[in-house]
């Protein structure tokens, strides 16, 4: 009951409380943000799938704490949920400060994120350990591609997205030290195929 009770309250936190970061937002010193409306609507739209993407990690990591039997794995899920807390309240700091929305279908993204991270924690640690690889590894790429897709002068997002790149990236390491097992070929495609919709869909609505 109390491990119910923590994962409902996961939940509601990230989908309808105001998150709390327990580091400073990233900024590069001397480095004055502009922009035109044009370019805020660009950015806007870029960390608004960023700041899905947060909200996704939240409920994975809340279901594989949630699914797993071994107390250090689970403390281990519970650890990067709250390092993600910072992703997710800079995310939403900046979209305020672009003048952007949050997306319409954040409890959407929650709901099939969470029920992934169940099955993938149902498969076994070993499964679920390389759910979080993949799903990192994937993740560092796609903000890669953002610090090529923000505009030059958005150095407030640029900051916020080489921090998370950098945490994504360790986070997949300290997964695959704990024992991951590498997916098959056919289950990284789907992973793909479903962040693909994800963030086309997140990229407006």
């Amino acid at each position: 009951m109390d491990s119910l009770l923590r994962t409902a309250d996961a939940a509601l936190r990230t989908l309808f409380a105001t998150p709390r970061a327990s580091q400073a937002c990233p900024t590069l010193a001397g480095q004055s943000t502009e922009l035109s409306d044009a370019e805020k609507a660009q950015s806007g739209a870029l960390m608004r799938i960023n700041h899905v993407g947060e909200v996704c990690a939240q409920a994975l990591y809340t279901a594989q704490a949630f699914a797993t039997r071994n107390e250090t794995l689970r403390a281990h899920f519970t650890r990067a949920s709250h390092e993600e807390t910072d992703h997710l309240a800079w995310t939403e700091q900046r979209l305020a400060e672009l003048g952007q929305r949050k997306s319409l279908l954040n409890p959407l993204w929650y709901g099939a994120a969470f029920g992934l991270g169940l099955l993938a924690g149902r498969l076994g640690d070993p499964i679920s350990l390389g759910f979080v690889v993949e799903t990192e590894n994937q993740v560092e790429a796609h903000l890669d591609s953002h610090l090529t897709l923000l505009p030059a002068n958005d150095h407030a997002s640029r900051a916020i997205v080489a921090q998370m790149k950098d945490d994504e990236a360790r986070h997949a390491l300290d997964a695959q030290k704990a024992g991951a097992a590498d997916l098959p070929q056919a289950v990284k495609g789907l992973m793909t195929m479903a962040a693909k919709v994800m963030t086309t869909v997140a990229h407006r609505i």
